[in-house]
């Protein structure tokens, strides 16, 4: 992954001029979801990866991995970190190694022009890396207590570096050459995993299949002139070197997913790695020998398409319309993936409007937040972070377990739906008043909530920081509403309050709401939402 705005991504907020390593011209933009024949080297954009179409997607067979599935739209929220010894300068991950794509990847770079001292310097960075004040135990409280519901942390990314004790490469976090390598949480992997699973969060592991240390991958014996994200030789010309490259891959997934306990998506970036590009890695022995032992395990094959790609990824940017698979995108909170100095974040109304926007749509948000070079989360995103878990405490019954309903969204209004209620959730705007009366577009008169239309896990309504162990399974199909539609609506009042009534009516082709007096109090609030209760066959 990388920084790289693409013209999609000022939707959210990025302004390109004013982000660490951004053109002085916005790229191209990224088409919204390719066919898989068109997804030719990944298509990955200077680092930024399109994502498989809705058209194209496979579902499992296995029930249970259909189950895991619906687990996972359930979750709709996730903690994504990039960090590393890249996380010392500040620069785009890993990229400054690759020549062909150092136009835009060492913008950043300002101390030597020279790219052989670049490649280096970024290479031996392992060797300062030192991380004494990593506290994941920290971590984990933040995230677990603000709402999230999962990790993807990054255990390798394209520079081969390992963030947890493996077996196959000194060049790690438990390597000699890393100062940290005494520390108690030198296993970094480890540590994380445990903390996060010990407050009840899943986890999803990010590797990147491209590995540009391994000589197996970038060979010394036969060097490109210009480094490319590409392994520096032919596979198919050297199909006993790529065979090292693909045991020496196999090696590393099985570290993960037998030593690391649990892990519940394998997240697999560097989507120019697959079959189409000849770079062909036999991901499926590896996934399909790991589910021997954790037969729940997704995977996460970032725009190959096929039975691996269980989850759709776009980056930096959502579906202009809702999809109905299981999909996550994942978006900065800053305007970097890695660590930046003086870095410019979301704020939290932009953050809610987001999570709201994607889960609407059918999405889940991995929301990612860059650690330090010392092992601190910037004072700033924990800020962020609290914001977004007190919106959620009392507003998440209209965000986890939901699935999307007509008419979706229209840029103010957004709608969920689960278990026979209908959730209206009115974004606000900066500096925007609440009324005293909303006007609600026109409705369905039921609950058609796409495929697998309202399974949600049975306690869909637990709190913010609740255990994830606890909502594995999922529950009986919403039920459907009456011909009268809605009759009645209520305001979410928080976890202490009970819910406000708020008088409905119908209006024209929609309906208008009276917002309670408590609410219109509020001078400028970030979303309110409001559940609406439909009359049932029989009934009123």
């Amino acid at each position: 992954m990388n920084d790289r705005p693409s013209e999609a991504s000022l939707t959210l907020g990025i302004d390109p001029s004013t982000r660490s390593g951004a053109a002085s011209e916005p790229s191209e933009p990224l088409p919204a979801g390719l066919p898989l024949e068109a997804l030719e080297d990944g298509d990955v954009q200077e680092g930024v990866h399109n994502y498989s179409r809705e058209e194209d997607y496979v579902w499992p067979d296995e029930p249970l991995l259909r189950e895991r599935l619906e687990w996972f739209r359930d979750q709709k929220l996730g903690l994504m970190m990039h960090w590393g010894p890249y996380s010392q300068l500040g620069i785009v991950e890993s990229w400054a190694l690759d020549d062909v794509d150092a136009e835009w990847s060492r913008e950043s770079v300002d101390w030597t022009d020279d790219p052989a001292r670049i490649k280096r310097e970024v290479a031996g960075l392992n060797r300062t890396f030192n991380p004494l004040r990593f506290q994941p135990e920290r971590w984990a409280e933040l995230a677990a207590d603000n709402g999230f519901r999962y990790l993807n942390f990054t255990t390798k990314h394209h520079d081969g570096f390992c963030m947890w004790d493996t077996k196959t490469t000194g060049y790690s976090v438990t390597g000699r050459d890393t100062p940290f390598h005494t520390h108690p949480y030198a296993d970094v992997c480890r540590a994380l995993f445990d903390a996060f699973r010990a407050r009840g969060l899943a986890i999803s592991a990010y590797f990147s299949k491209a590995d540009w240390h391994t000589p197996y991958y970038w060979s010394p014996d036969m060097p490109r002139e210009r480094t490319s994200r590409g392994p520096s030789y032919d596979p198919a010309e050297h199909p006993s070197l790529w065979e090292k490259f693909v045991s020496y891959t196999h090696e590393q997934l099985d570290e993960l997913l037998t030593h690391y306990g649990r892990i519940d998506m394998l997240w697999l970036d560097a989507g120019w790695v697959g079959p189409r590009s000849g770079q062909d890695i036999r991901l499926g022995e590896a996934v399909e020998r790991a589910r021997l032992r954790q037969p729940w395990l997704l995977s996460a094959d970032r725009t190959i398409g096929g039975p691996y790609e269980n989850v759709v990824t776009p980056e930096q940017t959502l579906p202009e319309r809702p999809m109905f698979i299981p999909w996550e995108s994942c978006i900065t909170m800053g305007t970097a993936f890695s660590f930046r100095y003086e870095d410019e974040y979301k704020s939290v109304r932009e953050l809610v409007h987001l999570l709201v926007e994607i889960v609407a749509k059918g999405g889940n948000l991995a929301l990612n937040v860059a650690p330090q070079p010392d092992g601190r989360l910037p004072r700033t995103a924990i800020e962020r972070m609290n914001g977004l878990g007190a919106w959620l405490r009392s507003n998440g019954e209209a965000i986890y377990g939901t699935r999307p309903i007509a008419p979706y969204g229209d840029g103010s209004w957004f709608f969920t739906a689960k278990q026979g209620f209908v959730y209206a959730i009115r974004l606000y705007a900066e500096g925007e008043a609440v009324g005293e009366r909303l006007e609600l577009p026109e409705l369905p008169g039921g609950i058609g909530c796409g495929p697998a239309a309202g399974r949600s896990s049975a306690t869909d309504r637990a709190p913010v920081g609740a255990h994830a162990s606890a909502r594995d399974g999922f529950g009986p199909a919403a039920d459907a509403l009456g011909p009268s539609g809605f009759v009645s609506a209520e305001a979410l009042a928080g976890p202490a309050g009970d819910p406000l009534p708020a008088p409905l009516e119908r209006s024209g082709a929609g309906w208008t709401l009276t917002v309670p007096e408590r609410l219109r109090s509020e001078p400028n609030p970030l979303a309110l939402v409001f559940r609406l209760t439909g009359a049932q066959e029989g009934g009123q």
